[in-house]
């Protein structure tokens, strides 16, 4: 039979052998007396024991309330008196409930309540008292060793409830997040379509009709119009597999580009934004209708949540056109609230826009400000 172990960090590992390894060898000097070898003989078993519950704890709770219980009968069996070896038990009881199976767990409750009767019993007996005939001293024994157990155990069940809540909601966080990039991704590729898809038919359109109206001029005016046709229709049917991987349904509309961010801007300042934009150089070209799609949408959704969370009302937004690429940065002030650990809707879909147009994003304080900053490609140089 294979016994399931835990998954333990190797450091984690080595810190409860060196504890163990040091609680027996000070267990074993404390309970050591001279010139008795059966009670040291006892002693070197039952401090064996329990140091080696002790060394489980972790890595095995169940074999660690096996060996703990192992170790209790034969302290009784040696007759030994309580001793500091025995804080093993109360550490046993909870790592039993703070990390083992949901049978461990309830075995460990067991454990506090038939462990406290037992306990009583021999202090009775070794105290010359009946058992059977139970006093205020023994009901008193019984709650104060049924009370610390039970402090160990539910400390160990509060440890596990709580590290339980931490895994859910993190599980839940997980999930909303992939959610909201699912659904980025749908209307990323409703934007792609309008773009890429409509463009690229109307060029395969303009091409076949070109070509036939060539019909009276040079063979490679043919040729030239025939491989435009050809690897557009190759383009189109490209885009189309991946909107299909993207999402399931279309939806046809205009999309921005480049020209109506001077129209967004007039709505922030609308809206009462102080906005100083500044234009580095100029593009050498108009670049692809995707960049211009996700310049606008990125710009849109940093110019909103600075509006949102903005602790005043001024912006910054700056344009740097490159020959391969452009970088669009965007500084605001923070607020009084701290910005949240997790990124929100906003930032996960600029972010979403950015990588699906090849390039980078970053959304994070810099000082007192909260700054936005995107990279997209558009073109190698010539």
């Amino acid at each position: 039979m294979r016994i399931a172990l835990r998954p333990l960090l190797r450091y984690q590992l080595v810190v409860d052998l060196v504890a163990a390894g040091l609680f027996g060898l000070l267990s074993f000097v404390i309970e050591l007396e001279p010139g008795e070898v059966l009670a040291n003989l006892g002693a070197v078993v039952v401090v064996a024991l329990f140091s080696a519950a002790f060394a489980f704890r972790r890595l095995h709770p169940g074999l660690a309330l096996l060996l703990a219980w192992v170790a209790a009968v034969a302290q009784m069996s040696f007759q030994r008196d309580p001793g500091v070896v025995d804080v093993a038990t109360y550490v046993v009881l909870y790592t039993a409930a703070a990390y083992g199976s949901r049978r461990v767990y309830w075995a460990g409750l067991a454990s506090t309540l038939l462990g406290a009767a037992i306990v009583t019993g021999y202090l009775m007996i070794r105290a010359g008292r009946d058992v059977f005939a139970p006093t205020l001293d023994t009901l008193a024994i019984f709650l104060v060793c049924g009370f610390a157990f039970l402090v160990a155990w539910g400390s160990g069940a509060l440890a596990r409830t709580s590290r339980r809540a931490a895994e859910n909601a993190m599980a839940q966080r997980a999930a909303e997040e992939a959610t909201i990039a699912e659904q980025e991704r749908v209307r990323i590729a409703r934007d792609m379509h309008d773009v890429v898809a409509h463009s690229l038919a109307v060029v395969i359109a303009q091409a076949d009709g070109a070509r036939y109206a060539a019909a009276q001029n040079p063979a490679a005016a043919t040729d030239a119009l025939s491989t435009i046709s050809t690897t557009a229709r190759a383009a189109l049917s490209d885009v189309r597999l991946l909107l299909q991987q993207l999402r399931h349904s279309q939806a046809d509309g205009p999309q921005p580009t480049l020209a109506d961010i001077e129209s967004l801007y007039a709505q922030v300042r609308a809206a009462g934004v102080e906005l100083e934009t500044t234009v580095d150089s100029a593009p050498d070209a108009e670049p692809p209708a995707s960049v211009q799609l996700a310049l606008y949408r990125i710009l849109q959704e940093a110019l909103t949540n600075a509006l949102r969370h903005g602790a005043d009302r001024r912006v910054a937004v700056r344009f740097a056109w490159h020959r391969d690429r452009v970088d669009l940065t965007v500084r605001n002030r923070l607020g009084d609230t701290p910005p949240s650990s997790s990124p929100g809707h906003g930032v996960i879909g600029m972010r979403e826009r950015a990588q699906l147009a090849g390039g980078t994003l970053s959304a994070q304080p810099e000082s007192r400000d909260f700054v936005v900053r995107a990279t997209l490609p558009i073109g190698a140089p010539a």
